[in-house]
């Protein structure tokens, strides 16, 4: 068994065919095939079903591909590790984000992490911190930025570690012309005064959700969401229509133009932080959370 015989089985896992595996491995067709049929001889058993109209993996190749991503992921963890030893930094490094983080400019922070250690191939992708959290779990990121209210549970769980980069409470946002933006006084507004509100916030269940519903249970209090988006640029047009107000970080407001912000006395309260996969945790993945610690120094 060799580990191009599993690069060219996980490609045709991913890609549903023989020749867009081979494509991607930059092979002839029957090269790949034929070292997928020796390493099913040696195996003793079938791992694809091939048919004229599609690729299949058989009972046995669904078994056979987690062990073989993982196979592949501990070599180049190897390399990593030898390279690391000699004081290169290569291999891969996932990240995955919210896209509210306030603690870090992500974008600047994998530009300086990338011009240091330009042998790494990075990844980032967007996601709720919910979905972080699992993927992060699962070995299919190294780390997340989240944002999520002082109760959420992530990073105690096995095989995750984090820290908290900031805390941040939260501000109303309405439209310009609100009658909660022309109070004079310039004091926060406590909760109480909301309730008779129609608000636009993410959906129930959400972490970012969460936040603002704690933050009304805590003071026995109940709000109507009228409005549920799970994107912010959507949820803050809502906003500056007049069609409802919100409650998000106060660190964030400043980039958002055309809205009101009025300070709450006992707003809901948001962590950004960074969590991490402890069972995979790469040079790469070390460097970059040395790269966020710089950054992020109290």
């Amino acid at each position: 068994m060799e580990l191009q015989q599993l690069r060219y089985v996980v490609a045709v896992a991913e890609t549903g065919g023989f020749t867009r595996a081979a494509e991607r491995c930059h092979v002839v067709q029957s090269a790949l095939s034929h070292q997928i049929g020796k390493l099913e001889k040696e195996l003793g058993a079938r791992l694809f079903e091939r048919t004229s109209r599609r690729v299949a993996l058989t009972p046995a190749g669904e078994a056979f591909l987690p062990a073989a991503r993982q196979a592949l992921e501990a070599a180049e963890r190897a390399r990593a590790e030898v390279a690391a030893a000699t004081g290169e930094i290569r291999g891969s490094l996932s990240v995955g984000a919210i896209g509210t983080v306030t603690a870090v400019g992500i974008p600047a922070l994998m530009r300086a992490y990338h011009d240091r250690h330009p042998q790494v191939t990075m990844r980032l992708i967007h996601r709720m911190s919910e979905e972080l959290v699992r993927e992060v779990r699962e070995g299919v990121l190294d780390l997340a930025f989240l944002g999520v209210p002082p109760s959420f549970a992530a990073d105690g769980a096995p095989g995750l570690a984090g820290r908290t980069l900031v805390v941040d409470r939260h501000v109303a946002v309405t439209e310009p012309g609100h009658p909660l933006a022309k109070r004079s006084s310039g004091d926060p507004v406590p909760l109480a005064e909301l309730v008779d509100e129609s608000f636009v916030d993410f959906p129930s269940g959400l972490a970012a959700r969460a936040q603002g519903d704690e933050a009304f249970a805590a003071a026995g209090l109940r709000r109507e969401v009228a409005f549920e988006v799970n994107d912010l640029t959507f949820l803050v047009d809502l906003v500056r229509c007049g069609l409802g107000i919100t409650m998000l970080p106060s660190r964030l407001v400043s980039r958002l133009p055309g809205v009101a912000v009025v300070p709450l006395r006992d707003g809901p309260v948001r962590e950004e932080r960074l969590v991490w996969s402890t069972a995979r945790h790469s040079p790469a993945a070390a460097a970059f959370l040395a790269a966020v610690a710089e950054v992020n120094a109290p």
